[in-house]
């Protein structure tokens, strides 16, 4: 069915022509994009000519405008028709019932519709004290009516934009930066919304505006395609969902990467990071230009006057070898060539980061048309320089970004295609791949000053993750790619080496720390021998706490980094030729006697709380001014059930675990049986801890069976709504081989949800195994708990048998 068909349907047949046709056409698979959104707008045009004609009659000095997106032609499915009823103030009564033949057939239909009714002075005033009225009408395109009316406004309109933009564009500009602090960056987000957030629909219309003031000009290369892309996307969208939204929540991207062909989400994810992207560079470079020019208009006439009238000539200033500033940008030297000299782009790109300032886009756009490639391996000037830029901070971001306009990294670096835009579904990840890699970097440079090989931290930082664009362990990978890369530009092959170990270990100290005994000595020896050289370790412990906070908010803790700074410090003992001391049996302190002997006495649990203030000796990181949680000191005669009692009473209580220690402290001679002492960190949810006597009372109901955990949890639980979302992987339990030599090491992992730790410590009591201690660990909506377990022996568990329980916590969690 052609357009032409469509349209004739509508006029045929009314509103209800119009619904029918307007149907067929959004369910037609042979159409989308551009055409479909065309086709819309057009068929939309014809029935509201219609509507106008049959309303109007005779009434003159009236027109019907389309303002904002429905005025571009960009009808999504569920677009809101904006629309202008002007009128010249004739005929007051007329132009009301007018109005009302316009709207209720729109209403009827359930379409949604802003809508409006002016004369061209109150439409013009209007849009002076309402910047999104004005940016709206710089898109009116007529519909019906009187023409010269509607022309008349435009020209208008467009006259006071040009000549108000010295004083709108700022604002314009300040309205962008306040919509992306509060909505995010669109090639970063997870679930972005198309149209808000940095690098969306608005800025792209944003851009239209500016250069509609002739004040300034965005750079068109790729712009109206990343639209397009935009718009396409937000199609699909609405027909999925079958709801006016632009956001890109993640239950529909399958489904919306169907409707445009694309293999899954992640490709879709992609195309949109990419196009965001575009938009997000080509805001950065015209506000950038605008700032410019209305800095040299206030300057110009002083400027004149000194120069007797003469025309004034940019000041430039020389930052490095073919590199110089030129008016708050950095520019190529007249002198510059750049296909004789191929370690200019990052020479430029250097100092550019260590001025602070932006790299020209035509700069940029210069080097990568003309620039020849890297001698391979590079020579030692192109390795300083690219570690100049990595080690810049801040300003390394915005030079890397424009780089990554031209492809230039990609000459640089092939390997970085495969992590380019690539989305992380993590939700601890506030970045995507490629975006994390820079701001690990950055995050390095702050720790320069405490590693012996600056170079090799800042390097190791921008690879780190350079494997998750191959299958499998992304460390794994990351390791040969790392070792290939380190040869390419330059680095001998000891330097390789560590880079590669950097690479393949770079989980290894956090992952350690968190969710092992570091008191066992085969946990420190499994470190040491992975690390191999202090050197490395040093280089490491800084890696692993500049990825933590370049990860997110929730990857990183004055907890975690207290712990990982234990480890380093004893696996550097290790490293220096001490060997890890054998465990023993420390002796009861005079506070867990107490409370051992209290417990004997009273026949019942009894309980301490004492705030953690003082991190180990070391350098503990110390960005997340988070304190290290509280000491849980609890001592309650053995008996079976006591695990999943405690942590179902600190779950009741919203209260998080985070290491769990339990052991049997014998009762004095001729009484048979002993007390049970568990030493726990935990942390509050929300708000203040509870008062130990509301702990101790619930946990004796408990334990004795009068308080039903499992019925409180599930109540609790019940009472939120559940947010509907793609289904979590599902719970993989393991058995860590040779992880200890005193207890059996298994591993869960699974969907965090309040009560895991109370099930799954219910499910290891059924086992008929006791737990020795517990390492809880928590990154986002995923849990990743590390459990010491025994027989009742005290030895660790028979293999098969503890193949058999990890079978069995797994069956636990899927149920």
């Amino acid at each position: 069915m052609t357009s032409t068909d469509v349209t004739k349907d509508a006029e045929d047949s009314g509103p209800g022509g119009y619904a029918a046709a307007r149907l067929r056409l959004l369910t037609e698979g042979a159409r989308s994009g551009p055409p479909r959104r065309a086709a819309l707008a057009e068929l939309t045009d014809e029935w509201l000519a219609g509507l106008f004609a049959a309303g109007a009659g005779t009434l003159r000095g009236v027109s019907l405008v389309a303002v904002g997106g429905y005025g571009r032609g960009e009808l999504s499915p569920r677009s809101d028709l904006d629309l202008l009823l002007l009128h010249d103030g004739g005929d007051d009564e007329a132009v009301a019932a007018l109005a009302d033949r316009l709207w209720y057939p729109v209403w009827d239909l359930g379409l949604a519709l802003d809508h409006s009714v002016r004369t061209p002075a109150e439409a013009r005033k209007t849009a002076g004290e309402d910047l999104k009225v004005q940016l709206g009408l710089l898109d009116a395109r007529h519909l019906a009516g009187d023409l010269g009316l509607t022309a008349s406004l435009r020209t208008t309109v467009l006259a006071d934009w040009r000549n108000q933009a010295p004083k709108r564009l700022p604002e314009l500009r300040d309205l962008c930066a306040e919509r992306a602090e509060r909505q995010g960056e669109l090639q970063f987000l997870l679930e972005p919304d198309l149209k808000e957030a940095r690098g969306g629909l608005r800025d792209a219309t944003a851009l239209r505006a500016v250069a509609a003031s002739w004040l300034a000009d965005a750079p068109r290369e790729g712009l109206a395609a990343a639209r397009r892309r935009l718009l396409d996307v937000r199609d699909a969208l609405h027909l999925a969902t079958g709801r006016a939204t632009d956001r890109l929540a993640l239950q529909e991207q399958d489904q919306v990467a169907a409707e445009l062909g694309l293999l899954d989400a992640d490709a879709l994810l992609r195309q949109v990071y990419e196009a965001a992207r575009v938009i997000s560079y080509a805001g950065d470079v015209t506000w950038r230009e605008v700032g410019r020019v209305l800095r040299a208009r206030s300057v110009r006439p002083r400027l004149r006057a000194l120069l007797g009238g003469g025309k004034p000539v940019p000041e430039r200033s020389p930052l490095a070898e073919g590199v110089v500033e030129q008016d708050g940008e950095v520019v190529l030297a007249r002198t510059a060539r750049p296909e004789r000299d191929p370690v200019l782009p990052l020479r430029a790109a250097a100092a550019a980061a260590q001025a602070g300032l932006p790299l020209s886009r035509h700069a940029v756009r210069h080097l990568a048309a003309t620039g020849g490639p890297l001698p391979v391996p590079w020579p030692a000037e192109a390795r300083e320089q690219l570690v100049t830029l990595l080690g810049s901070g801040r300003p390394t971001v915005q030079v890397w970004e424009a780089l990554e306009a031209e492809r230039l990294i990609t000459r640089l670096l092939p390997d970085w295609e495969r992590v380019r835009c690539r989305p992380q579904r993590n939700a601890v990840h506030v970045w995507t791949v490629d975006r994390h890699l820079i701001e690990t970097a950055v995050r390095a440079a702050g720790f320069a000053r405490r590693v012996h090989r600056p170079d090799l931290l800042l390097v190791a930082a921008l690879l780190h993750d350079i494997g998750k664009g191959w299958p499998g362990d992304h460390s794994v990978a990351g390791e040969t790619i790392a070792r290939d890369v380190a040869a390419r530009i330059g680095f001998d092959r000891a330097d390789a080496a560590v880079l590669a170990t950097l690479v393949r270990h770079h989980l290894l100290l956090v992952e350690t720390a968190t969710r092992r005994d570091l008191d066992d000595p085969a946990t420190v020896r499994a470190v040491a021998e992975s690390v191999g050289t202090e050197g490395t370790l040093e280089l490491l412990h800084a890696l692993t706490e500049a990825d933590a906070l370049a990860t997110g908010p929730a990857a990183w803790s004055s907890w975690r980094g207290s712990l990982v700074a234990d480890l380093v410090k004893r696996v550097s003992s290790v490293l220096a030729g001490d060997p890890p001391a054998e465990p023993e049996a420390d002796a009861p302190t005079a506070e867990q006697e107490r409370l051992a002997v209290e417990a004997f006495r009273t026949g019942g649990p009894v309980l301490a709380l004492r705030a953690q203030t003082e991190p180990p000796a070391g350098p503990v990181p110390s960005a997340d001014p988070e304190p290290l949680g509280v000491e849980l000191l609890i001592a309650v005669p053995d008996q079976p059930g006591v695990l999943p009692a405690v942590a179902g009473v600190l779950a009741v209580h919203r209260l998080t675990v985070r290491t769990a220690e339990l052991r049997s402290l014998p009762l004095p001679d001729g009484v048979d049986g002993s007390v049970l002492l568990l030493d726990w960190r935990v942390a509050a949810e929300y708000g203040s801890l509870p008062q130990a006597t509301r702990l101790r009372a619930d946990l004796v109901r408990a334990l004795d069976g009068t308080l039903d955990i499992a019925a409180r949890l599930a109540e609790r639980d019940a009472a939120y709504p559940r947010r509907r979302g793609v289904a979590p992987p599902p719970p993989r339990v393991t058995v860590a081989p040779a992880a200890s030599r005193l207890a059996t090491v298994i591993e869960v992992r699974a969907q965090d949800a309040p009560g895991l730790l109370f099930r799954l410590g219910r499910a290891l009591d059924g086992a008929g195994v006791r737990v020795r201690s517990a390492h809880v660990s928590t990154l986002g909506a995923n849990a990743v708990d590390a459990f010491y377990v025994t027989g009742g022996g005290g030895a660790p568990l028979p293999v098969e048998e503890a193949a058999s329980v990890a079978r069995g916590l797994e069956e636990v969690l899927r149920a």
